[in-house]
């Protein structure tokens, strides 16, 4: 065997010393960077079980003095980071030529973040006046880092991952993370919370550590040098370029508006664990069984749509997906409303919001499917532009218009938006049937 072909590459006269990129892109989904971009996604997920913006975080801002209008800026300062800085710097990502360096950076700085909170809590323990917006400062900072780690490993998953093979390393990725996740969820939470506080010092430091060692992780991915494709373009530039993506190409501008309406789900992720605490009269052990029950949520319901996306494409997933998103609210209303049997069930609809970050990888695959490598970036962080635009719009409004007309008229509104998203994704192309009449013709 060639050593220099270690995944068993079917020969062709003439054999190359070493193989070219695109037959090394086919072949990383059953080699070491399959295994190495699954262990930082199941690092990423077993840090952010701790920091989840449906549950954990919310309840700390409520904690420390929060209002409706504190728990809106979470999806706001989340898709912030994520669409923004990604979208500026996507060229620059574009032509770095090796970008596991910078995703293990920018991953550093998510888990220094985070030892930064356990720090400041382990001395105030909440009694310092200002925590509120020196959390909103770090937690911005977070998110920065968040968003361009993300479009980094987008980057190197379609540079390095076959397409067939995406939805299973997004399945490894949740399905094994999860796992973990909810053992450690379950074992170390149920000493870290109690009926009215948390130890927040020790959620938060479990939450670093798990970042600092995804970012090692990263370091070990085999990643051939890119060249520099063209010079990096001023900041507006990158927006006008985003803004003619959509402008130019029907599918895309199609898939922007289902994002857009996935988006509004995202406005309302913080406000179900105060929903319950309200009406039902939880106390915040209540949110031990509802984290994990949402990462069970991602486990159990990535492994069949990754497999239903490496078959039929992921168009069907998308479909699937926004269904049952816009369920969730109107079964967390309901809930709310039927005492003893709706504190029993709740945690089914932290189940079903585990649906939120699977839809989020399974429109990233589809933006993967439909461009060319080189093009990733800029159609990934336009991707993230849209997302992020109604939850910019309404987090804030949503947030106040919660504590003064209640939960029922903004959960409603939502679920016609994602009703809308839900109706536009069936005029969504599918790549792979376009390409097998393309092989056919």
């Amino acid at each position: 065997m060639n050593a220099r072909n270690p995944h068993n590459l079917p020969p062709a006269p003439p054999i190359p010393s070493r193989p070219s990129q695109a037959e090394e892109t086919q072949e990383f989904g059953r080699g070491s960077n399959f295994i190495s971009l699954a262990l930082y996604q199941i690092a990423l997920r077993v840090g952010w079980i701790f920091k989840t913006e449906s549950v954990i975080m919310p309840a700390f801002l409520d904690i420390i003095g929060g209002s409706g209008w504190l728990r809106g800026c979470l999806p706001m300062l989340n898709r912030f980071g994520q669409s923004i800085p990604p979208l500026l710097l996507s060229q620059r990502i574009t032509n770095l030529p090796n970008k596991k360096y910078a995703l293990a950076a920018t991953t550093f700085c998510m888990g220094a973040s985070f030892m930064a909170l356990s720090l400041i809590w382990y001395q105030t323990q909440g009694d310092f006046y200002a925590l509120p917006f020196v959390f909103l400062i770090i937690y911005t900072f977070f998110f920065l880092m968040t968003g361009v780690s993300q479009l980094l490993l987008n980057t190197l998953i379609g540079k390095l991952v076959g397409t067939s093979v995406r939805g299973r390393l997004a399945a490894a990725g949740s399905t094994v993370g999860g796992l973990i996740a909810i053992f450690c969820a379950w074992y170390f939470l149920r000493t870290w919370m109690s009926a009215d506080t948390g130890k927040f010092e020790y959620v938060f430091g479990f939450t670093g550590i798990a970042f600092f060692i995804a970012s090692l992780t990263a370091l070990v991915l085999v990643e051939d040098k890119d060249t520099e494709s063209e010079t990096v373009k001023n900041s507006m530039h990158m927006i006008k370029s985003s803004l003619k993506l959509v402008v130019h190409d029907a599918n895309f501008r199609r898939l922007m508006i289902v994002a857009g309406m996935f988006g509004m789900c995202v406005v309302l992720t913080p406000h179900y664990q105060t929903l319950a605490r309200e009406r039902l009269e939880v106390s915040f052990r209540s949110l031990i069984p509802w984290v994990i029950a949402q990462h069970i949520g991602v486990s159990l319901i990535t492994l069949p749509m990754g497999w239903l996306a490496d078959r039929f494409g992921n168009r069907i997933v998308l479909q699937i997906l926004m269904f049952l998103l816009s369920v969730t609210p109107v079964l967390g209303l309901v809930l709310s409303w039927s005492g003893d049997f709706g504190r029993m069930m709740y945690p089914f609809v932290f189940f079903l919001l585990g649906l939120t970050p699977i839809v989020a990888r399974f429109l990233t695959n589809y933006t993967l499917e439909v461009t060319d490598r080189a093009k990733h970036p800029l159609y990934l962080s336009t991707l993230g532009l849209f997302i992020s635009i109604p939850v910019f719009a309404t987090s804030l409004i949503f947030g106040a218009l919660v504590d003064i007309v209640g939960f029922e008229a903004v959960f409603l509104t939502v679920v016609v938006f994602l009703l809308i998203g839900l109706a536009v994704s069936f005029r969504l192309d599918e790549p792979r049937k376009q390409a097998s009449n393309g092989s056919h013709a």
